[in-house]
């Protein structure tokens, strides 16, 4: 029976195959054929590396299940941010309301857990399926002035205040902040939950826009390539050229910098 198909015919049905007890692959285990042989291989890699992560998908659903078993709880928010590290540019924060059912966002991680080609489709994605997104810009002048931990703290307040849906309840990572809503700080919280994870790719893909085209302004730094961390590059075009309007003046080495960018 298997023979009557052709390679290439098994190859097109296989790609629909979704579980490894699938009848038509079951049936194909006895094809001969090495070419076929090696489809199933590949289609059982396929279906195990799915189901990895569709466990790991419901594992980082485990802190919101457990709150929606409260009934006052509706609404969560995922928060998190980008940018407190680097020598220039803003920190970006993101607030997220995701709905309870999201098995659209199977495979959502950490944003730093990702290639940038995934991370840009898996915004696109966020953005289709939330119930409300808000994304807060903390410039470097703020920064400086607050410091980096309360700007952080904050742009992410700031960031619930504007939210289009009032959450019930704040899922944040690794942070505490001033709000009389319920919440709860996750360490390594974009690995842990979803809400989070998903709010660290829609500040990462954000921010990482922003220096592309600061990039623009002031080519000579590469913002494009290291987003504003400290690099030797990015070192050596501050010895060079001097601090910009965008450099953190009370960030080392900047605080002891007299040259600016001209």
């Amino acid at each position: 029976m298997n023979q009557s198909y052709t390679v290439t015919e098994i190859k097109e049905r296989l790609m629909q195959v979704k579980r490894a007890d699938d009848v038509f692959l079951q049936q194909l285990m006895s094809d001969e054929r090495k070419s076929v042989q090696n489809l199933i291989k590949r289609q059982l890699k396929v279906i195990q590396e799915h189901e990895q992560l569709v466990t790991a998908h419901h594992e980082r659903l485990a802190f919101e299940r457990q709150l929606y078993a409260n009934p006052a709880v509706q609404y969560i928010a995922g928060i998190d941010e980008v940018g407190r590290g680097p020598l220039a540019g803003p920190v970006v924060t993101a607030a997220v309301v995701l709905p309870r059912q999201c098995d659209e966002l199977i495979g959502v991680n950490d944003s730093k857990q990702l290639t940038h080609e995934k991370r840009e489709l898996f915004c696109q994605k966020i953005r289709e399926v939330a119930l409300a997104i808000e994304i807060h810009v903390c410039e470097a002048s703020e920064i400086d002035r607050l410091n980096i931990y309360q700007a952080t703290r904050w742009s992410m307040l700031e960031c619930v205040n504007r939210l289009a849906v009032r959450p019930d309840y704040l899922l944040i990572d690794a942070m505490q902040l001033d709000t009389s809503i319920p919440q709860m700080s996750l360490v390594k919280g974009d690995q842990r939950s979803l809400s989070v994870a998903a709010a660290s790719i829609i500040a990462k893909v954000y921010r990482d826009n922003l220096m592309i085209d600061y990039a623009k302004q002031y080519p000579e730094f590469g913002f494009e390539q290291h987003k504003g961390y400290g690099t030797k590059q990015h070192l050596d075009a501050l010895t060079m050229y001097g601090y910009t309007p965008i450099h953190r003046k009370s960030f080392a080495p900047i605080t002891t910098m007299t040259q600016q960018y001209r």
